[in-house]
């Protein structure tokens, strides 16, 4: 049982398929990943979804069960499961993440998002008549703690039915952990270690922008306005490399500071392909086959990982999204205000923006202070 990567894949078709043993493909998950695609879901999360469905499959094949007689008591059989597998994540394969044994076990997040693929894959089923069980075997139950929420969403009409929000009845617990903001230490031995200025563009970009791994990749040249010192934020789908920015919404993100733009311009003038037919700022550098092509997401982690590991301050938490993480912390910090840190991020919801007033609340600090007696300032 096999992920297989479709190199090139029709117009509304999936980028990803899974594949039995003997080669076959998997029909029903085809089409559920045909379906995702037509919904236009990003391929990154189409292949998620591939991956997560083919650890349902590994079960199902050891256990000796169809897709049908996958049962709520035989859901649990597989939770059980899931916590013994190990991870496969490329972290480890670049020497990121601490192994033990066959490699790390499977994390709690892992295992809760493997369950919400098999649940949406059994509620396609049962949508086109392909599964006879009556209800979804990862049971789910009426949230009443969350009917009662005052400010939650109401149907616009009144002939509407009510949505009763529910919640998985098979679900890990998990750690909200924090976000780990680098220090100016460590984000200054990393541009130092930085060997082409291409490198040094995407790190100022993503450390005074706060834009994530795929904004800053599918930035444009006509996105980039220096005389009024901002960047657009588009949403696009045609990057050659599938990279895609996760908001649907596009922005603008002013850059005040003094470093990215002229990063950004000195890469563009002096190093960037002058012949390059695409309108994508950063491309593949060097005088290999893939020179001019977009750069990658891949290639992206690939160079930041051996600008740490020359910087001696690798680690598994400091990754590209690292960046955005301490810019989010350095503008909260600095007084910005939540909503207005809302929108410079494009988080569609504040939940997304009130994990940085965990890292360093002023409030907190300052009523800490008061309740010590500290008046230094």
């Amino acid at each position: 049982m096999r992920v297989k990567k479709i190199d090139d894949p029709g117009v509304g078709q999936p980028t990803v398929e899974l594949l039995e043993d003997d080669g076959a493909t998997v029909a029903e998950v085809a089409d559920f990943l045909r379906l995702l695609t037509v919904r236009d879901y990003s391929p990154n999360t189409v292949r998620a979804y591939a991956h997560d469905l083919q650890k349902l499959y590994q079960f199902l094949h050891i256990s000796g069960l169809t897709v049908e007689q996958f049962t709520p008591a035989r859901a649990v059989k597989f939770v059980e499961w899931l916590r013994t597998r190990s991870s496969a994540r490329k972290a480890q394969q670049l020497d990121l993440a601490l192994t033990v044994g066959d490699g790390r076990l499977l994390a709690a997040k892992t295992c809760n998002r493997v369950l919400a693929a098999v649940s949406s894959f059994y509620e396609y089923l049962i949508s086109v008549e392909r599964y006879g069980g009556a209800d979804n075997p990862i049971v789910k139950i009426t949230d009443q703690a969350a009917a009662r929420v005052p400010g939650r969403p109401r149907p616009a009409l009144v002939t509407s039915r009510p949505q009763r929000p529910v919640r998985r009845v098979l679900r890990i617990k998990t750690v909200e952990s924090l976000p780990r903001p680098m220090s100016t230490e460590t984000y200054a031995a990393l541009l130092h270690a930085m060997r082409t200025q291409r490198d040094c563009a995407l790190l100022e970009l993503m450390w005074e922008g706060g834009l994530r791994p795929g904004e800053v990749l599918g930035l444009r040249l006509e996105d980039v306005s220096y005389g009024r010192r901002r960047i657009v934020i588009r949403h696009r789908t045609d990057h050659p490399a599938g990279v895609r920015q996760k908001s649907r919404r596009d922005r603008t993100v002013d850059l005040l500071e003094g470093r990215a733009l002229p990063a950004v311009s000195n890469y563009v003038m002096h190093e960037r392909p002058a012949d390059a037919v695409t309108s994508y700022v950063f491309l593949v550098g060097g005088r290999g086959k893939r020179r001019h092509e977009p750069l990658s997401y891949d290639g992206l982690v690939r160079m930041f990982a051996r600008a740490a590991k020359r910087a001696g301050v690798r680690d598994a938490w400091l990754t590209p999204h690292a960046l955005r993480h301490t810019h989010a912390t350095r503008m909260f910090e600095g007084g910005m205000r939540e909503l207005t840190l809302m929108t410079r991020l494009g988080h569609a919801s504040p939940d997304s923006t009130k994990i940085y007033t965990r890292v360093s609340d002023p409030d907190v600090v300052k009523d800490y202070r008061h309740a010590i007696g500290d008046t230094a300032p």
